[in-house]
């Protein structure tokens, strides 16, 4: 039985400053910008920074469920979730190099998240506002924050990795 690989920590690293830049960001927008309004607009009207609450999950969804579940649906079972990733993560080599960074944006965006769930009742705070154009009946893309973009940008790496990596090549670091 081949002797099992650990993996490195170095994509937690990444995340961990990647959380705190989410909350920096996010403090900074909750300092300086009022609720609903825009601050700043570039390249026209293609990206506004504004400061939005969001009391859901992705494109608001949830943000109407009673509290007792939102606590249950958003904060505890993702918490669970993230945790049984780590769990994996650190007990198998079968992820190729890509997926444990994938691994490290996708769980530094879930608590970026979760830290705003858990520490502002008032909702998570998204203040990326992009033009969609009208692409699938969006004028504006929902607006986001720097860990919604870690969980996107990491879960697109990870399905990548796992269609386009040659078979059976777990890594080591």
């Amino acid at each position: 039985m081949p002797e099992r690989i650990r993996p490195s920590a170095a994509p937690f690293i990444m995340g961990a400053i990647l959380v705190v830049i989410d909350q920096i960001t996010k403090f900074v927008v909750l300092k300086t910008i009022p609720v609903g309004a825009r601050a700043f607009s570039a390249f026209g009207d293609f990206f506004w920074l504004v400061h939005h609450k969001n009391l859901g999950a992705a494109f608001s969804m949830g943000d109407g469920m009673p509290a007792f579940l939102r606590v249950l649906i958003l904060i505890v079972l993702p918490l669970g979730l993230l945790a049984g990733l780590v769990v994996y993560y650190f007990r198998t080599n079968e992820f190729t190099k890509l997926q444990r960074w994938a691994v490290g944006l996708i769980v530094a965006g879930g608590l970026g998240n979760q830290i705003d769930r858990i520490f502002r009742p008032d909702g998570v705070i998204d203040f990326l506002s992009v033009k969609f154009y009208g692409l699938f009946g969006l004028e504006r893309w929902p607006t986001f924050n720097v860990a919604d973009s870690c969980i996107f940008i990491g879960g697109i790496l990870f399905v990548a990795a796992g269609l386009f990596a040659p078979r059976h090549q777990p890594t080591a670091e």
